[in-house]
């Protein structure tokens, strides 16, 4: 039986040293969304639910203050 190890994609915020995710970064923001502004999934974004919590927060922020949108067609 051959057991096949779940390679998980890399950290983004640890591996660009990013330690408070901020919501006037909006290019950093724009890559945990999908093309229709959504918000990636966890699975997606291999964010952890820390981050993911600061992550979805920030873009919420973002979004209220028009940096972001919050549809895009």
């Amino acid at each position: 039986m051959i057991f096949l190890s779940k390679m998980r994609k890399p950290n983004y915020f640890k591996e660009n040293k990013i330690e408070y995710i901020d919501y006037k970064d909006v290019d950093v923001l724009k890559k945990f969304l999908t093309p229709h502004a959504r918000i990636q999934s966890r699975k997606r974004s291999s964010a952890p639910s820390k981050s993911e919590r600061q992550l979805a927060l920030a873009i919420k922020r973002a979004r209220f203050l028009g940096l972001l949108p919050y549809v895009s067609r």
